[in-house]
């Protein structure tokens, strides 16, 4: 880099993000002038930094003499003259592109001309701010995530315009506060919203339609993808309304992909003032405007759900070897007398072995995820079975109902599909098909309460929930790679460090592995003929070659 390191720095509005981002410059000694547009909204944001340092000390992470030298490296001022020989200043105001461009526009007169101009924007185009300045050589994006103190991550964002000098600069910046910086170009969404938002805009559709409940969605991608909160919590967070504007600029950004398109309900609750925690309701009711404690609503489930269960003493398991023998296990530790009848999957015609099954109240199949296989055991049972048994298959992939037609009792039929890996196996999948007796849902929920797992009832759709909403996504960060936009450690770092995710795309993709990833994503897109989940080409190309997306050989 070019010139001395940047000493001091201006931030512009101090909401939430603006307070935060003043705090992580201040903590790493760099002079920081503090600037909003009333007294009013100074005195909130000199309250919001002094709750937050207060909170570090209190949590033993800040010494009171380090919270009282961090503060005092804060100057506030009302005013932006106050600015006008900072070495950076950022903006974090609100997410209007017309607010912005006056505001780069009156730094641009105010600032001098060395002054670099950084806009934390996280969705809006960084090129249309930057040429309402005579200085779009000087303007960056520069993203942070939301707490700025604890999320390691900055999207450093150049534009066509960016001098060489000026991303350097912020790089350095990005370093010397402890973060990790992603450099990439001015594109919709940047890396971890253009990602994430296409997933969050996704659960809210699943809602909307009636396929799961709001806490059957949140509780299988916290449980079964093993995320920090689910998608309609996480919005709720987020707050409704900025989602949608990130959404919206996103879709007129990023090439009107439908997947962006804000779904109606999320239009309709913004109308209604439902905002998420900072309005007190949202996709759940909160004690109080911004509180993160829920309260129970007329859409909580009730405290006894499983009334009308039939009783399930004896459970048979059907599969080969060691994918039946686990699965028998899983059953007797939980106290069902269990038998395990061991079955290829490529047999067909009569099995003596399955005759020990007609007492028994569950059958649960572990044969391999192959259609014709399934439905002609599941044919065998329904001749061996009592009539009031509940036959499971735990199919990941293939449709329920096309196994359940196949026994010739498809009321007594659903899928139980026992997620893996997950957290000690904390979720199944109940998947309920047009033909799926009430009865047998409920006996299947109480099965699962049983085992000691969070049982989540959907529809009979491609993916069910998890992998309904965690493949697009995956197959969206291939695509990001496959336009160069992003290497697969940026996105990695993008997803771990900026949203918390335990574990980024590519790593997810690793653990999969690319063939079934594909697998899954193909079936997706026949089921739907969505455009957006069309597999990437590269995902096929990497499949076809026999490779990870970190050039080892699939395993």
């Amino acid at each position: 880099m070019q010139g001395a390191p940047l000493a001091t720095v201006g931030v512009v509005g101090l909401g939430a993000m603006g307070a935060g981002i003043a705090e992580v410059f201040a903590r790493s000694g760099l002079q920081v002038v503090a600037v909003e547009i009333i007294e009013e909204a100074l005195d909130r944001g000199r309250a919001t930094l002094t709750r937050s340092t207060d909170r570090a000390v209190a949590r033993g992470r800040l010494s009171g003499t380090d919270r009282d030298a961090l503060l005092g490296r804060i100057t506030f001022a009302v005013g932006l003259s106050a600015l006008a020989e900072v070495d950076l200043v950022i903006e974090a105001v609100p997410e209007r592109l017309d607010l912005k461009r006056r505001l780069f526009a009156d730094l641009d007169r105010i600032c001098r001309p060395g002054t670099i101009l950084a806009s934390n924007t996280s969705s809006l185009s960084v090129t249309e701010i930057a040429v309402a300045t005579g200085r779009p050589d000087r303007v960056v994006g520069m993203h942070f995530f939301n707490p700025a103190p604890v999320m390691k991550l900055v999207e450093v964002v150049r534009t066509v315009t960016t001098s060489t000098e000026v991303v350097g600069a912020v790089q350095e910046l990005c370093a010397r506060l402890g973060k990790v910086a992603v450099t990439i170009a001015d594109r919709a969404g940047f890396v971890a919203n253009a990602l994430l938002f296409g997933y969050l805009n996704q659960a809210v559709g699943m809602l909307e339609s009636g396929y799961a409940g709001r806490e059957e969605i949140d509780t299988a991608m916290r449980l079964g993808a093993g995320l920090p909160m689910g998608p309609l919590t996480l919005l709720d967070l987020i707050g409704l309304d900025t989602a949608y504007e990130i959404l919206e600029t996103m879709y007129r950004r990023g090439g009107r992909d439908r997947r962006h398109a804000p779904v109606p309900l999320l239009r309709q609750m913004v109308t209604a003032g439902l905002l998420g925690r900072k309005s007190g309701g949202g996709f759940y009711r909160y004690e109080r405007p911004g509180s993160a404690i829920v309260v129970p609503d007329g859409q909580t489930p009730a405290a006894a759900p499983l009334d009308g269960a039939r009783p399930v003493r004896r459970v048979g398991v059907v599969g080969p070897g060691e994918a039946a023998e686990g699965l028998g296990e899983i059953f007797r530790r939980a106290g069902y007398d269990v038998v395990v009848v061991a079955r290829d999957a490529g047999r067909s015609g009569g099995s003596p072995g399955l005759t020990a099954l007609a007492d028994a109240d569950l059958v649960v199949e572990a044969v391999a995820d192959e259609l014709a296989s399934k439905q002609a055991l599941f044919a065998e049972l329904a001749e061996v079975c009592k009539p009031e048994a509940l036959l499971a298959t735990t199919t990941g992939t293939l449709p329920v109902i096309d196994i359940a037609m196949a026994a010739r009792r498809p009321a007594e039929v659903v899928g139980l599909h026992l997620l893996d890996p997950t957290p000690a196996g904390a979720v199944v999948e109940i998947v309920r098909t047009v033909r799926s007796s009430p009865e047998a849902v409920t006996t299947a929920r109480a099965v699962c309460a049983g085992l000691g797992r969070a049982g989540v009832v959907c529809g009979d759709r491609a993916g069910f929930v998890v992998r309904a909403l965690l493949h697009p996504y995956l197959n969206d960060a291939v695509r990001m790679l496959e336009a160069s936009y992003a290497t697969v450690d940026d996105i990695d770092h993008a997803m771990t460090l900026g949203c918390g995710y335990p574990a980024g795309p590519f790593e997810v993709l690793d653990r999969v592995g690319p063939e079934a990833a594909l697998r899954i994503q193909r079936r997706l897109y026949r089921e739907s003929r969505e455009p957006g989940l069309a597999p990437a080409p590269l995902l096929e190309q990497v499949v076809t070659a026999g490779r990870s997306f970190r050039g080892q050989p699939a395993e």
